[in-house]
C-alpha cells in the first residue's frame, strides 16, 4: 500500500507518543497516517525496560509523586504541568489496562510496583523487565482495527510550511505560518513524495545517537527537533541530556541498558576492590537520582583508572531471572551470568530531557504542529527526568493533545493546498559515502569527549567550531546530492548536535543533568535556555 496525497493528521514516529495520539484521532473519524522509518515496532519505546510510573496503591499519593519529581527536576519542572500529569496517570494506565496491557502482579493479585532512583514510594508498574514492548504491542493491534495507515521505511526529510511555500511564488490564504504537510523519503522505492496535511505530531523520540555510546536504538537521530528547527522553531533546555548510569560494559561497543529496577530491587554498584561507594555521594545512595549516579561513576572510573563499575547482582534477594528475564539473556550472551557474577557496567547517553517546547495539549509555536514524547519539552522533565515519568507523560499528553488536534480539524473543513514537488540534487549520495562516515565519526565522538557527563566552556567551544565546520560541509553535500537515509540521518545529528552546544554554553551554572567544571554552583534563579533556530 502507497500513502494517500493528504490526511487529515500525519504522525511522525511510532512509539508510543504517536501510536496513542492516532488511536484516539482516527476513533474521532479523522484520516490519520503514520510514518516510521524503520520497521513499525522500532522506537524507544520498545527499548523501555523499567516501566511507568503513576500513583496506584494506598501507600502512596499524588503529592508525593509530584514532590520527587520537582525534586529531580532541580528546579526547573513547572510545577501545574507536573501535577497536571501525575493526577492524570492512573486514568491512562486504565486505557492501557483496557488495550489489553497485563502488567506483572505479585502471588496476591496485585500489581507489582517497582522502586527506581528519585522514588519514595514504589510506584512504577512494569511488564517484567519489557514493559515498552508490551505497551507498543498493545496499541499497534488496537490501531490496526481503527484502520491507521502506517508506513515503514518512511523517512520525515522536512515540514512544508505557509512560509517556505509562498517564498516558492505559491499562494497561501492568510498571513500565518502554518503547517501544510512534509517531504518524505521512501527507503523503499528511493524517492521522495510530497504529501499534505493541515496537522502533522512529531512523535520521533530522542537524539542519543549524537553520543558515541548510547543506549537508543540507531533510529533516535534526533529528526523532529532538526525538522522544527529547520521549519523556524526555537528549541528549550536541550543541554539536559540524560546519561543512563548502567548500561552493560563491551569493548566492542555491543551495550544495552541495564534498568534502573535491578538498582530498585537492591543491587549496588562497587568499585574494583568490592566496595559500594554511592552512599559517599549522596544519602539515597543507589536510589540517587540519574544525573548523580552517572556522574559518580565516572568520577569513580577517572579515578581509579578503570574502564568500567559494577553492579553487585549476586547479592540481590530477587529472583534475577524471573524478574529480568530480558537483562538476565543478554547478559548471558555475552558472558555474564548475574545470579554469580557482577556485571561490568558504564554510563552512556540515554533520554533527551529538552526538545520542542509545546503546552499540555501538544502544540507548539507553529500552527497545526504538535509534538509529544522525548520529542517535546513540556516542563515535567525540568533539569533531570525522574526515572520511568517519561512513559507517563507520553500517554497522558497523546490523550490531551489529540483531543486539541480533533478540536482543530474540526475548523479546517478538510482544506488542502497544492504543494511544491521535491527537487533532488544531482550527485548519486552513495558517491561521497566516506564523507557520510567520517562526519559521523568526528561528530559522535565529539559530542562524547566534549559534551558529556561533565563539560567546561572550553570543552564547549571546542565542539562548537568542530561541528559548525560538520555543518556546513554536509550542507553544501545536502543540496547537491540525491538524499537517502544515510545523507538525511547525518544532515539531523549535525543539526542537533549544534543546537545542543549552543544550550549548553548559554547555561552558566549547574544544574540537574548539565555539570560544568566552570559554573559548579546553581545559578540564583532557575532559567529555561532558548535556542534559536538554525539558519540552513
Amino acid at each position: 500500500m502507497k500513502p494517500k496525497s493528504e490526511y487529515d493528521l500525519i504522525i511522525v514516529g511510532s512509539g508510543i507518543a504517536g501510536l496513542s495520539f492516532a488511536l484516539n484521532v482516527a476513533k474521532a473519524g479523522y484520516r490519520v497516517a503514520i510514518f516510521t522509518k524503520k520497521d513499525k515496532a522500532e522506537s524507544n519505546t520498545n527499548y523501555a525496560q523499567g516501566g511507568i510510573a503513576a500513583v496506584t496503591s494506598a501507600g502512596d499519593d499524588l503529592d508525593k509523586h509530584v514532590e520527587d519529581t520537582l525534586e529531580a527536576g532541580d528546579g526547573l519542572c513547572d510545577p501545574e504541568v507536573v501535577r497536571e500529569i501525575m493526577k492524570e496517570g492512573p486514568d491512562r494506565i486504565q486505557d492501557l489496562v483496557d488495550l489489553g496491557v497485563s502488567f506483572s502482579s505479585l502471588g496476591d493479585g496485585r500489581i507489582s510496583l517497582g522502586k527506581e532512583g528519585g522514588h519514595s514510594k514504589r510506584r512504577v508498574l512494569h511488564v517484567k523487565d519489557v514493559t515498552g514492548k508490551a505497551i507498543e504491542d498493545a496499541l499497534l493491534t488496537a490501531i490496526a482495527k481503527e484502520g491507521v495507515d502506517l508506513f515503514e521505511h518512511y523517512f520525515a526529510i522536512d515540514l512544508i510550511t505557509a512560509k517556505k511555500v509562498r517564498k516558492l511564488g505559491f499562494e497561501v490564504e492568510g498571513e500565518e505560518d502554518r503547517v501544510l504537510g512534509l517531504y518524505f523519503y521512501d527507503g523503499v522505492e528511493k524517492q521522495v513524495q510530497t504529501i499534505s496535511s493541515p496537522a502533522v505530531l512529531l512523535a520521533t523520540g530522542g537524539a542519543g545517537q549524537t553520543y558515541l555510546y548510547t543506549t537508543n536504538p540507531s533510529i533516535a537521530t534526533g529528526d523532529g527537533v532538526a525538522m522544527a528547527s529547520r521549519a523556524g522553531l526555537s528549541m528549550t533546555n536541550l543541554e539536559f541530556i540524560q546519561f543512563h548510569p548502567t548500561t552493560f560494559h563491551s569493548l566492542n561497543g555491543d551495550r544495552f541498558l541495564i534498568t534502573e529496577a535491578v538498582r530498585g530491587e537492591g543491587a549496588k554498584l562497587i568499585d574494583g576492590k568490592g566496595q559500594a561507594f554511592l552512599k559517599k555521594y549522596h544519602p539515597l545512595a543507589d536510589l540517587a537520582p540519574r544525573d548523580v549516579v552517572a556522574r559518580a561513576i565516572d568520577r569513580e572510573m577517572k579515578r581509579s583508572g578503570a574502564p568500567f563499575v559494577r553492579l553487585d547482582t549476586p547479592s540481590m534477594e530477587v529472583n534475577f531471572p524471573d524478574r529480568f528475564p530480558n537483562v538476565f539473556k543478554n547478559c548471558l550472551t555475552r558472558g555474564v551470568n548475574p545470579t554469580e557474577n557482577p556485571i561490568p557496567v558504564v554510563p552512556a547517553a540515554h533520554y533527551s530531557c529538552g526538545g520542542i517546547p509545546t503546552g499540555l495539549d501538544c502544540s507548539t509555536q507553529l500552527s497545526g504542529l504538535y509534538a509529544c514524547g522525548e520529542v517535546a519539552c513540556t516542563g515535567l522533565h525540568g533539569a533531570n527526568r525522574l526515572a520511568s515519568n517519561s512513559l507517563l507523560e507520553a500517554v497522558v499528553l497523546a490523550h490531551r493533545g489529540s483531543d486539541a488536534v480533533c478540536n482543530f480539524l474540526e475548523g479546517q473543513n478538510g482544506h488542502h493546498i497544492k504543494l511544491p514537488e521535491w527537487l533532488d540534487g544531482d550527485v548519486p549520495a552513495s558517491d561521497e559515502r566516506v564523507v557520510l562516515s567520517h562526519n559521523l565519526d568526528e561528530l559522535k565522538r565529539t559530542m562524547w569527549d566534549y559534551v558529556g557527563i561533565v563539560r567546561s566552556t572550553k570543552r564547549l567551544e571546542r565542539a562548537q567550531s568542530r561541528i559548525r565546520n560538520l555543518g556546513r560541509e554536509i550542507n553544501e553535500y545536502y543540496w547537491n546530492a540525491k538524499v537517502d537515509l544515510p545523507l538525511l540521518e547525518v544532515r539531523n545529528l549535525i543539526c542537533v548536535s549544534e543546537l545542543i552546544v549552543r544550550s549548553a554554553l548559554q547555561r552558566k551554572e549547574s544544574r540537574g543533568l548539565h555539570y560544568t567544571l566552570d559554573y559548579p554552583d546553581l545559578a540564583p534563579q532557575a532559567k529555561n535556555v532558548l535556542v534559536q533556530p538554525l539558519n540552513r
